[in-house]
């Protein structure tokens, strides 16, 4: 069988069994009776004799030699497709299996504020947060991330995708003040869980839910209080992480140089950490771009995105082979035996 393997190259069978059928042939042929002589023939008329030798294929052209084995060796191509040779294919890996990750982002008046450093420049809260952002998606393939934006209101800006460049895109075309100046943020909860909730509705399959909220300040508009839409998705099983950001107060440039204002922060900590800890999330708080980098580096270790599994060699049919040359050799074995008839 490993010759038969070699000259097929091939890895297996998948019916190995079938190849006992290669005996058949023999088997019936030693457990049938003798064929009946022609003296003990019933009927006998003046041309028995002739009807004999063309029966046996003497008459006419004489049959070719090579009929016997040409038929035999049919037989055994036959078997060796039934016993369906495969061949291992290169390793393919599955593909990876993440989770359905929305993520809010805060575009009211105060993320205009320049109070961030990012690569030796001074820029706006938004900016920064852009930055830290897109790093953020470039490892996590395998989720569907979808970007929800909100200020007077929550917009879906991108739906639930598995597209992160359109994500991507999307959120280097938000602006400050796009969705208004205040902050909506119970209802921007709220419209996560919903499209959470209906993507496993339209996809028919149950996802583990991560909501990320990003805001620098406290709620000031909506329909909905940041308490009841944290209770909305602690029932739904949407895991919300509340990352407060922002610098210590606003300031003003003067000459070059910038000048603190005083008032310190405006965020409501105390309740983005209540809405963490109800849905089974976690608070953080950046004042800094490198720590919303950091922020966002713990929240990979938080929510892993699950990798591909061990890489598997799918199995390719090579049948068609071996019963093309069957069908080949059986075509020319009776072109043969007509000619020889």
């Amino acid at each position: 069988m490993n010759m038969l393997r070699e000259l097929l190259d091939i890895d297996g069978f998948a019916w190995p069994w079938a190849l006992l059928a290669v005996l058949l042939p023999w088997l019936v042929h030693f457990a049938l009776p003798a064929r009946a002589s022609a003296d003990a023939a019933a009927l006998r008329v003046p041309w028995s004799e002739r009807l004999r030798q063309v029966a046996d294929g003497h008459a006419g052209l004489p049959r070719p030699r090579g009929f016997p084995w040409l038929m035999w060796l049919t037989w055994c191509l036959l078997c060796v497709a039934a016993a369906r040779p495969q061949q291992l294919g290169p390793p393919v890996a599955p593909p990876q299996a993440g989770r359905d990750l929305m993520l809010a982002v805060d575009l009211s008046a105060s993320m205009g504020e320049e109070d961030m450093q990012l690569g030796g420049q001074v820029v706006d809260r938004l900016t920064a947060a852009k930055a830290v952002l897109a790093d953020f998606l470039d490892r996590r393939a395998g989720d569907r991330v979808g970007l929800i934006v909100f200020g007077d209101r929550a917009f879906a800006l991108t739906p639930l995708t598995l597209d992160r460049d359109s994500v991507r895109q999307q959120l280097d075309d938000a602006v400050v003040g796009l969705a208004g100046r205040a902050t909506a943020l119970g209802d921007a909860i709220a419209l996560a869980v919903k499209r959470l909730q209906r993507q496993d509705a339209a996809q028919g399959e149950s996802r583990e839910h991560v909501l990320i909220v990003l805001t620098d300040g406290v709620n000031t508009a909506g329909v909905l209080e940041p308490d009841k839409a944290a209770e909305i998705a602690r029932d739904a099983g949407v895991r919300v992480h509340a990352i407060a950001f922002g610098g210590d107060g606003s300031a003003m440039s003067v000459f070059g140089f910038r000048l603190p204002l005083g008032g310190g922060d405006e965020v409501d900590e105390a309740g983005l950490a209540r809405i963490a800890k109800l849905t089974g999330g976690r608070f953080f708080r950046a004042r800094a771009a490198d720590e919303l980098a950091g922020i966002y580096a713990e929240i990979d270790r938080l929510e892993p995105v699950k990798r591909a599994g061990q890489a598997v060699r799918p199995r390719i049919e090579r049948y068609p082979l071996p019963l093309g040359a069957a069908l080949a050799l059986g075509m020319l074995a009776l072109l043969l035996r007509r000619r020889g008839a």
